[in-house]
């Protein structure tokens, strides 16, 4: 331990003493940082999102479908759930805002989806048997050498996401798929999920696909917003306290005009 916080700045060293308390976990960030180059303002975020508690935690049938290692180190790639804190879509939106939102802020997405993501497109086209087909979010992994499809739900996943991302996995496979490559992997990202449901609806598939939910940025209570003052009320507020100082420039403290 000594040894491995010698080589993080002692800022880090730091943020990690102050808000880390289980040793074996301190150690992993320290890990982390050396090996991704984290600065100060990411391990923060970092460590503020737990994300040693979502890391490798995504549902999966990479043992069955990928070879040792890659399924190790795909599985520990993939997080459960990913934080999205970044946006603010409201409570209703489509899977289409969804996804603008993502690529608008494409920095702190990839951020979130970890190091060795390289963005390939939205809504990459394929054409198969003569038809058209889309994938939300298309990606090549640095690390894995392989195709990355995520497909983007936001409602709670069903059995039928998993044999549409199979097709999916299965054309780029096909079409673009390189002999160098490593099988692609397929990501679904649901508002919500029952881990038994997706544990069943992977079992018997043959390409390697995850299944995480994601959060938005908290949305304050209903209770609570109705408490708070409207945007009105703010700038008759505001122009009331305007009113104030004006007059207050303009007056001394015995009331005469300066």
């Amino acid at each position: 331990m000594q040894q491995l916080v010698a080589l993080i700045p002692w800022g880090h060293n730091v943020r990690i003493l102050d808000t880390v308390k289980d040793q074996t976990e301190r150690l992993w960030y320290v890990q982390q940082t050396i090996q991704h180059g984290w600065s100060r303002n990411i391990l923060v975020h970092q460590i503020e999102s737990q994300l040693y508690h979502r890391q490798g935690k995504a549902t999966t049938n990479f043992k069955h479908t990928l070879p040792q290692p890659q399924s190790e180190l795909a599985q520990q790639l993939l997080k459960d759930p990913y934080t999205f804190d970044f946006l603010n879509l409201g409570e209703d939106f489509l899977e289409r805002d969804l996804e603008r939102a993502l690529i608008n802020h494409i920095r702190d997405f990839l951020i979130e989806l970890g190091v060795g993501f390289g963005y390939l497109g939205s809504q990459y086209h394929l054409e198969v048997g003569g038809e058209d087909f889309y994938l939300d979010l298309f990606f090549y992994h640095a690390r894995l050498h392989c195709y990355i499809v995520i497909d983007l739900k936001i409602e709670e996943f069903k059995p039928e996401h998993s044999g549409k991302m199979n097709f999916y996995v299965s054309a780029v496979d096909d079409l673009l798929r390189q002999p160098d490559d490593q099988p692609t992997i397929g990501m679904i990202l649901c508002k919500s999920k029952n881990k038994v449901i997706a544990e069943y609806s992977l079992r018997d598939m043959h390409k390697p696909i995850g299944v995480s939910v994601y959060q938005l940025q908290d949305i304050l209570p209903e209770a609570l917003q109705g408490n708070l003052p409207t945007i009105e009320q703010l700038e008759a507020e505001l122009e009331t306290v305007s009113i104030i100082d004006n007059i207050n420039g303009i007056s001394g403290s015995d009331g005469k005009r300066k």
